[in-house]
């Protein structure tokens, strides 16, 4: 994606237009626009013709293939492309490059904080024809994701799930009552918030699909959303789309607090006892 952005800076600031771009590869102009976007691989013969268009020296052109070679390379999480649906490759993608995360759950346990007992018994009920290798696999897969935030540079994570989320019996009360505990002792690291809306909380603008809010450290790269339906994903990343999405969270965070959401969990993990 940064590459992408400088791509189309290189483009603008020689003052071609995707046409004109397009001709020089001798491709249409919706090439030029995906390259752009990072919506296919970047090839190198594709990158070095480009930049000489626009007048690059050879210095930044060998220095931009190299990275253009390095972001081709598979991410860690290749060996389980066979387990993880096409749309949600950029996910993991984007969930390993972001300073910031925000996110939403109505439903269940977000999936960076999810026990090995309890990520099996989603899992589980969300892939149902699995086979027991590709069950174990998916929870491999949803484990590893969780290493990002034991990284010296751990990224900042503020989780807002509904209090209904506590009450889905998801794999029985002993699964439950790990997955509490987890939740609180995530909930003392200095940068995991954990906040629970309760159910006195009535009706709020957060009533919707959950959704993942990324921020990067990066200059070229936006913020984004994303959210999921049963099938699909959207990625989001329109200012006033994210704004929203952005203002919901805050809107909810403010319907608790991190000491009535410790009392909520220590409350739900007796009841699970």
């Amino acid at each position: 994606m940064i590459l992408g952005r400088r791509l189309q800076e290189a483009r603008q600031t020689a003052g071609l237009s995707l046409d004109e771009a397009a001709k020089a590869l001798r491709v249409t102009p919706l090439t030029i626009r995906r390259l752009e976007k990072a919506e296919v691989g970047l090839k190198i013969l594709y990158v070095e013709k480009l930049l000489q268009t626009y007048g690059a020296e050879q210095q930044e052109i060998d220095e931009f293939v190299t990275l253009a070679e390095r972001a081709n390379e598979p991410g860690w999480w290749h060996p389980y492309r066979d387990v993880m649906p096409s749309w949600f490759t950029a996910y993991v993608s984007l969930e390993t490059g972001a300073r910031t995360l925000r996110t939403y759950e109505p439903q269940y346990v977000t999936g960076l904080l999810q026990t090995p007992g309890y990520a099996r018994a989603v899992l589980r009920g969300g892939f149902p024809n699995d086979n027991d290798e590709d069950l174990q696999r998916r929870v491999e897969l949803r484990l590893r994701r969780q290493s990002l935030l034991t990284k010296p540079d751990a990224p900042t994570l503020w989780v807002v799930m509904e209090e209904a989320v506590l009450h889905r019996v998801v794999g029985g009360p002993e699964v439950m009552r790990e997955q509490i505990d987890r939740l609180l002792e995530a909930s003392e690291l200095d940068h995991v918030s954990v906040d629970i809306v309760p159910f006195d909380a009535g009706a709020h603008v957060g009533a919707c699909a959950p959704f993942t809010y990324f921020r990067f450290e990066e200059r070229e790269l936006p913020d984004i959303v994303y959210s999921e339906i049963l099938s699909a994903s959207v990625y989001l990343d329109q200012r006033a789309d994210v704004v929203a999405h952005l203002e919901a969270h805050n809107r909810l965070s403010l319907k608790t607090s991190s000491a009535d959401s410790k009392a909520l969990l220590n409350r739900m993990r007796k009841e699970y006892s």
